[in-house]
């Protein structure tokens, strides 16, 4: 019940048992004693009415009190209602470390849920969204999702966090930023954005810069810096010492190898590439089938033949096939047994 209500209501009630009591009851008036203090001489009208009016102000205190505490649990809900928006804004966000408190039971439980959780929206989304922080977001992740560049300081994320990522990618895309301005700054973008911008930067850019950022280097970088060895547009031309300088930053397979090979056999001389091979077989063994497979390639059967006949009985088995085809005047392709 409004307190307002209430003392309307009260008031009355008191007036008419006042009034009551003197019209019809009694006028008399009577004095009491109050441990040893006597006390004025009242209307027994106005005795009667004042127990109701201390009833009456106890009920207001009683209720303004609970009114208050009523209050405090309900700036608590309010409170953390704001906070459990915040998180899901952070899971939205993808922020990795989030703790936030919360002071009542309910939100507690939703928000250690969300605060361990992130949320994908998944494809477009209606962002005519009430509340204004989850509105944002919601309208800053569905432009970043349409290739926009958006701004994202306000939001404190990592390099590493996937927005940041593909916003920085949507900036690259449309010339806000360039290779040079990524792969410059180590700090600033992450390491899987600065791996996949140097893919196209090796395309054009010339072996001094190529090796100044090679911390970024990845598979498809490297064979995209093959295929340009001696090649007819953007031409690169790179010692073996460099090359097997960047061959030993990758960690490559034997298959691997012998794809760098096929790729180099478009351009590159057949010297520099046998050579080249042969210096990566001695300092890693996957290399070996990659070179067996460049000296079959290259008709250099003698030298393949050599290698064979020292290795293992159970080692490099398809190119002993190939050696015996052709010792037996067979010619396959080599390009058949790898």
């Amino acid at each position: 019940m409004h307190i307002k209500k209430y003392t309307t209501a009260a008031l009355i009630l008191i007036v008419l048992v006042g009034w009551y009591v003197y019209a019809f009851i009694t006028q008399e008036s009577m004095s009491f004693e109050f441990f040893g203090t006597s006390l004025p001489s009242f209307s027994i009208a106005l005795w009667v009415v004042i127990p109701m009016i201390i009833l009456y102000v106890a009920s207001v205190v009683h209720m303004l009190f609970y009114s208050f505490l009523s209050t405090l649990k309900r700036r608590k809900y309010e409170k953390d209602y704001e906070k459990i928006v915040d998180a899901i804004v952070d899971a939205y966000l993808g922020k990795k470390e989030r703790l936030n408190s919360f002071k009542t039971d309910r939100y507690k439980l939703l928000g250690t849920v969300v605060d361990n959780a992130t949320i994908f929206p998944i494809g477009e989304f209606d962002t005519d969204i009430e509340n204004k922080k989850l509105r944002d977001v919601l309208t800053l992740i569905n432009s970043i999702r349409n290739g926009e560049a958006v701004e994202l300081k306000k939001y404190s994320l990592l390099p590493s966090n996937e927005l940041v990522i593909q916003n920085e990618r949507n900036r690259y895309k449309k010339g806000d930023i360039s290779a040079e301005n990524i792969l410059g700054e180590k700090s600033k973008y992450d390491i899987s954005l600065r791996k996949e911008v140097y893919v196209d930067f090796v395309k054009y850019a010339p072996l001094q810069a190529i090796e100044k950022h090679k911390d970024a280097l990845s598979k498809d970088a490297l064979f995209e810096i093959l295929s340009r060895i001696n090649a007819d547009e953007h031409t690169l031309e790179a010692s073996n010492d460099s090359l097997i300088a960047l061959f030993h930053d990758l960690e490559l397979d034997s298959k691997e190898y012998i794809e760098a090979s096929k790729k180099l056999s478009k351009s590159m001389l057949p010297e520099q590439r046998i050579k080249l091979f042969e210096l990566l077989s001695n300092d890693d063994e996957a290399a070996m089938e990659a070179y067996l497979f460049t000296l079959f390639d290259l008709e250099m059967l003698a030298p393949a033949k050599e290698i064979l006949d020292i290795s293992q009985p159970n080692e490099y088995m398809p190119f002993k096939a190939y050696s015996s085809l052709r010792d037996c005047g067979k010619h396959f392709d080599i390009n058949l047994f790898v």
